[in-house]
């Protein structure tokens, strides 16, 4: 196992366009040709566009891009400006009529962090496009993860700042790589599952165990704050097709599972998304194991890497750093 940059995986550019000043922002993932593409969504709340063309069972046999954005349901009238930039450039599934930009699209709940009437639309997803290089995209707070949190199960008084992260890793010449907005009710713990990050305690001066207030309510019954979901993506140089990359997208899951904790609720939307973009032979199930290693590492990166916004701590705050 060989850690590599996001970008090495090759095939794709990545996007940020955010706006700081109301903390909500989208990542737009263009593939260099359509790519075959899997989407396995574990979380009660999720808010997509474009969903359904993933599953096998339908006829796309790949995508143009992925998007990830803020701004709950309202951001997904975003991924029309990822059309727009694609159709310019005449990119899309060629219909014999005109070509139809194939644009997948999740949304994350980050209304209550800035300002609730500020969302992407497609003006900042086509900015986003055009901020798209095969340069490593900034981690943190940027892109999706502008108005990213964790740890909300008491409000946001004691939820901390998330954002946006990425890992790669090469086994032989299969290379996988992570691409992660993370947004979760819980709290997020290292390889080592030790909390790193998530609830803080009531003097704010550390963290404290979502899990443990959660048993401690076990006979309360009412709704979870709405205000998370963690949207990701993974990538691989591996050839695998729609009904392999939906097994890979469910693998990953796995990744967050290790290092979000609890996941998977119904106040999450909770989505991976697998997007293969070589030619290289490569078995699902050593991809799917892969992915979700690199999955963990890429959500740990995304809560480390952001910096202390709109008064919420940052891990390096946290920890003095």
């Amino acid at each position: 196992m060989k850690e590599i940059g996001i970008m090495e995986v090759g095939g794709f550019r990545v996007g940020h366009a955010q706006d700081l000043e109301a903390a909500t922002g989208c990542t737009v993932i263009l593939c260099d040709r359509m790519s075959p593409a899997g989407l396995d969504v574990r979380g009660g709340g999720p808010a997509s566009r474009e969903s359904q063309i993933l599953n096998p069972t339908m006829d796309a046999m790949g995508v143009n891009a992925v998007l990830l954005s803020g701004g709950s349901a309202f951001g997904l009238d975003a991924a029309g400006g990822v059309q727009r930039y694609l159709e310019e450039r005449n990119i899309g599934f060629d219909t014999g009529v005109a070509k139809v930009p194939l644009v997948s699209q999740s949304c994350l709940f980050d209304l209550g962090v800035g300002r609730k009437d500020v969302r992407p639309d497609g003006a900042m997803a086509y900015a986003a496009c055009e901020n798209a290089s095969y340069d490593a995209p900034a981690q943190g707070n940027a892109g999706a993860g502008t108005g990213c949190s964790v740890g909300k199960y008491r409000g946001m008084e004691r939820a901390m700042k998330s954002g946006f992260g990425a890992y790669a890793f090469q086994v032989g010449v299969i290379k996988v790589g992570a691409l992660v907005a993370v947004n979760a009710l819980g709290d997020v713990c290292g390889p080592d599952g030790v909390q790193i990050a998530g609830l803080l305690n009531e003097e704010k001066t550390g963290v404290t165990s979502t899990l443990e207030e959660l048993f401690r309510d076990v006979e309360l019954v009412g709704r979870l704050p709405t205000s998370n979901t963690t949207l990701g993506v993974v990538v691989t140089n591996a050839r695998l097709d729609k009904t392999h990359l939906t097994k890979v997208a469910g693998m990953t899951h796995n990744g967050y599972a290790r290092a979000i904790r609890p996941v998977h609720t119904t106040a999450d939307g909770d989505s991976v998304y697998a997007l293969s973009l070589g030619d290289l032979p490569g078995d699902v199930n050593v991809v799917g194991t892969m992915a979700a290693r690199a999955m963990e590492r890429a959500i740990v990166r995304a809560v480390q890497s952001a910096e202390s916004a709109y008064g919420l701590t940052g891990w390096r705050e946290l920890n003095h750093l």
